[in-house]
């Protein structure tokens, strides 16, 4: 049995969504970072558990013909790249692989995916950085996280940032070692400079935010000074407050000290104002490839209502208004709400509105006016959708659903919950909004199935249960709703022994012991209220035969 320390000899055979390279051990799964599907390496185990394990290769002995030359010295140190060890297409290939592994294991969703989407220019694309400031023994750090820690590793410059941001970084270091000012210490709450936040666009200007544990910043003309003559297209410096113990980056007051406190940047021929808590994609080249492609999928011709949900600051809703009849556009941050509704005057676009809110709140809004959207457009954080938000969408009963997400997994969660309601996935394409990085944005086509058009015909006749007194819904449907509503997976055993309890007939041989002295299972008292919960929703039983 291998243990701690030990080294093996693994053959790599794929990727975690994480970015490492999958071996096997003794029945275990072992992680490896670095490492490329296909390698043979001798690999010293780290961390052994039951089920799974860590490494670290420690001689390549079959290398791949996709490997390459790291060209960053903090490779593998940082938390920032995954992948600059291989070629940019075994990249791309990588995460193509990912979401078709999510969409068919977790969607159950079988596509013929084109190849991921990749970038012209996979280095200094990223258009903000937040840099984190700490004092440790090797003296002031400015630069990113080490792996799965809160240790700041110094970092001159970064590969996936704009020059800019290393000369304004390097800049801002030397300011503070000049004039001592302190790094902020997570373990006592005391110090001053928690972050250092660059925003640049496409023009080249900067705007920099100094994040920090106070209200006030000493020696401001000397830092304003500093960096201006490191960056002449600086366009502004802010100030923000954050002396909340939290992980959470930005605080809610801030302060310009010099220059303008926000940027413009053009997206899709719009142009938008960016201030430091804007969300705004942070690769500008593919993100309006992104929204193109959402906009093909949603197939406007110009008489559809559209409801953008998770708008952010407008992006995509703007971009669909201009072949939309209207669009409604939700986003639970007021500020964000109030930027959308800006950006929306500031590109003459009338036929918009945004409304604050969560999505669940603002789709039910929607439905209780009589707004009925044709098409739907989601984009939430990595988590996906609440669990009680696609049924709420499919009420609303749009042609299509648009879901952009940075998350194959949760997209394709969410993904089988719209297809127990109706809606089956059409078209999906990867596009890299993150080279170098494991993350991958999807863009997903569900489209709303119509009694019309669409005849399948799965049939077991052990399973056939459609007398007219249980019509009212399918196995597949209760079984749907239970898993939306209350988390649990349910079978059509279980589904027929709480229909024959609740005096609803089922079929004469449904799950009947398939031999003699067969014990059959029965069906959980959780599992059975929520089988009953479905039945009432149904209306096939009254809230009394409960």
């Amino acid at each position: 049995m291998s243990e701690k320390n030990t080294i093996c000899t693994l053959e790599i055979t794929g990727f975690t969504a994480e970015g490492m390279g999958v071996a096997r051990l003794e029945g275990r799964v072992v992680f490896v970072p670095c490492t490329i599907p296909g390698e043979r390496w001798r690999v010293r185990l780290e961390k052994v558990k039951k089920n799974v394990a860590w490494g670290r290769g420690v001689e390549l002995l079959s290398p791949s013909p996709e490997r390459v030359r790291v060209d960053c010295p903090l490779y593998g140190k940082c938390g920032g790249c995954q992948y600059r060890h291989m070629t940019y297409a075994e990249e791309l290939r990588a995460k193509g692989q990912r979401i078709a592994d999510a969409l068919e294991r977790v969607g159950h969703i079988h596509l013929d995916l084109p190849t991921v989407l990749g970038a012209e220019e996979p280095d200094r694309y990223r258009n903000k950085v937040q840099l984190p400031v700490a004092q440790g023994r090797r003296g002031l750090s400015i630069g990113y996280f080490r792996p799965r820690s809160h240790d700041v590793l110094d970092a001159p410059d970064c590969l996936l940032q704009p020059e800019a941001v290393t000369r304004l970084r390097g800049a801002f270091k030397a300011w503070m070692e000049t004039y001592s000012v302190p790094a902020y210490d997570e373990g006592t709450g005391r110090g001053l400079i928690r972050h250092l936040y660059v925003r640049t666009n496409r023009n080249g200007e900067s705007l920099v935010c100094v994040v920090v544990n106070g209200r006030t910043l000493p020696q401001t003309e000397a830092l304003v000074d500093t960096l201006r003559q490191a960056e002449p297209r600086l366009a502004g410096v802010v100030l923000n407050t954050n002396t909340r113990d939290t992980n959470v980056i930005l605080g809610d007051q801030y302060t310009r000290l010099w220059g303008q406190g926000w940027l413009e940047e053009e997206l899709c021929g719009l142009t938008f104002r960016l201030s430091p808590a804007s969300f705004f994609q942070i690769n500008r080249a593919q993100t309006e490839r992104l929204y193109r492609l959402a906009l093909e999928f949603a197939r406007l011709t110009g008489e559809e209502t559209v409801l953008d949900l998770y708008c952010g600051i407008g992006t995509i809703s703007l971009a669909l208004a201009g072949r939309a009849r209207r669009v409604i556009g939700a986003e639970i941050v007021p500020q964000a709400v109030a930027d959308a509704g800006e950006n929306a005057r500031r590109n003459g676009v009338e036929n918009v509105e945004f409304f604050c809110g969560d999505a669940g709140a603002v789709a039910s809004r929607l439905m209780d006016e009589g707004v009925r959207p044709q098409v739907i457009c989601v984009d939430p954080p990595r988590k996906g959708l609440a669990p009680e938000v696609p049924a709420i969408l499919a009420g609303l009963s749009p042609d299509r659903i648009v879901y952009v997400s940075c998350d194959p997994a949760t997209l394709a969660r969410d993904a089988a919950r719209f297809a127990g309601l109706g809606y089956r996935a059409e078209r999906a394409q990867g596009v890299d909004l993150f080279p170098r990085t494991a993350h991958v944005e999807t863009v997903v086509l569900l489209s709303k199935l119509r009694a019309e058009h669409h005849i399948e015909v799965d049939l077991d006749l052990g399973e056939m249960d459609l007398t007219s007194a249980e019509s009212k819904a399918t196995y597949e449907e209760i079984k749907a709703y239970v898993l939306e509503k209350f988390g649990l997976n349910v079978s059509h055993l279980y589904i027929s022994q709480v229909k024959r309890k609740c005096g609803l007939e089922v079929g004469p041989n449904y799950n009947l012991p398939k031999s003699e002295g067969q014990r059959v299972p029965q069906c959980p008292p959780e599992k059975e209220k929520a089988i009953m919960a479905a039945l009432e929703h149904f209306q096939m039983i009254e809230g009394s035969d409960r």
